[in-house]
């Protein structure tokens, strides 16, 4: 594939743009950027295009465009974008590695210390009030999502409400709604003729195909012997498939990990399956490196590594490739029409994952309490999650009780 050519405006106005700037920018901003995908992004245009001016606006604007329509979590999306926009495949993909990196890192450092150390009072305490505090912070994060995409469209309220259902009766992450609320969006808000509902149709199909075999191997590979490697493999392609559904939020992973992580393939409980969601709310950069948890606690630092990377390989791909196409064709009906049936269905789906993990974590009145109360601090106040998380484990030492 060709490198694109640089969106920049006349040399005279902005000098050349460095890869150098612009990947030692990402590392910092995968170091210290707090705040969630919203927050995140919003950091880039101030530092990228206000202050630093190392990109222009309309850089900036393609590239959220692309994060928004596409697969995958906002912030990294919208970095990776950024360094293909600029830089091409090589700006994509060292961007990416240097965002990542830090909460990599970090994450790494905090499943150790879990593992060594998790059985301990004290550690239990901290997590039975963090636990709590994160079906809040999902549920807050649902309803904005929700907000956000549906509006006041009844079809798309029908289909978060359709998610909201299958996932609370089945208790499963159901990737194939999505795709067929996708459908349904286009069908009914964007008709694209019969000719062209029929290609759409036979792709969802296939891409349902595509996932029905997926999860036959996963389940499944365990007849193949209980080796390092086939684990691995398994870590790889399970999170590979989460990683091409995460539409509108780094949390709208949840849904899609829960069941698979926990019920499927057993590797977590559900109290440390919201450990994890806490550790990457604890960090920097993109929530769903929540995943390098998850793989510590399966199969190590190999399991980590692997992790991370089968979740971002789809963001990377859904970014590199269909980059050149989305800059002639962003204003597509039925693409955007897509986007709004799949995020509904994304928002629906975390909202039905609140209500199955929220009966394992909220279960006396000590954590009712912990729960209802960062809901409020969400509602009224906005407070950063990472501040939140601190408070829920302070309370979580005063309250608990072995």
């Amino acid at each position: 594939m060709d490198s694109p050519q640089p969106l920049q405006r006349p040399m005279e106005e902005r000098p050349p743009v460095s890869l150098r700037d612009l990947t030692l920018y990402f590392l910092k901003l995968g170091a210290i950027g707090f705040g969630g995908p919203a927050a995140l992004v919003g950091y880039m245009r101030k530092d990228l295009v206000d202050e630093e001016k190392i990109i222009d606006e309309t850089t900036y604007n393609l590239s959220i465009a692309l994060a928004q329509i596409m697969p995958g979590p906002l912030a990294a999306q919208t970095a990776i974008a950024i360094g293909y926009f600029q830089c091409g495949v090589l700006g994509a993909t060292l961007v990416g590695l240097t965002f990542i990196l830090p909460s990599f890192l970090m994450v790494l450092g905090l499943s150790w210390l879990y593992v060594n150390y998790g059985g301990l009072p004290w550690m239990q305490a901290l997590f039975y009030g963090i636990g709590a505090v994160i079906i809040a912070i999902i549920a807050m994060a649902a309803y904005r999502l929700a907000r956000g995409t549906n509006k006041k469209d009844p079809v798309l309220w029908g289909i978060f409400a359709a998610l909201l259902a299958a996932t609370v009766v089945s208790q499963a992450e159901l990737a194939v709604l999505f795709l067929v609320a996708g459908l349904a969006a286009v069908l009914l808000r964007a008709w694209p003729g019969v000719r062209r509902a029929l290609i759409i149709g036979a792709a969802c199909a296939a891409g349902a195909t595509a996932i029905w075999a997926m999860e036959t191997f996963l389940l499944r590979a365990d007849a193949f012997g209980g080796s390092e490697t086939n684990v691995l493999l398994q870590i790889l392609l399970f999170f590979t498939k989460a990683g091409a559904f995460v539409f509108g939020s780094g949390l709208a992973i949840v849904p899609f990990l829960q069941q698979g992580v926990v019920h499927d393939l057993g590797w977590l409980n559900d109290h440390q399956f919201l450990d994890a969601v806490a550790v990457a709310l604890i960090t920097p950069g993109p929530v769903v490196i929540t995943v390098a948890f998850i793989g510590y606690l399966v199969a190590g630092v190999p399991g980590a590594a692997v992790a991370a990377i089968g979740i971002f390989l789809p963001v990377y791909i859904f970014t590199i490739v269909p980059a050149p196409w989305f800059r002639r064709h962003r204003d597509n009906p039925q693409l955007r029409a897509f986007v709004s049936g799949a995020t509904a269905a994304a928002s629906g789906a975390i909202a039905g994952a609140v209500i199955v993990l929220g009966q394992r974590a909220i279960f006396d009145v000590p954590t009712a309490f912990i729960a209802l109360v960062g809901l409020g601090l969400l509602w009224k106040f906005r407070l950063q999650e990472p501040v939140l998380v601190a408070g829920a484990g302070l309370a979580g030492l005063l309250l608990f009780r072995a």
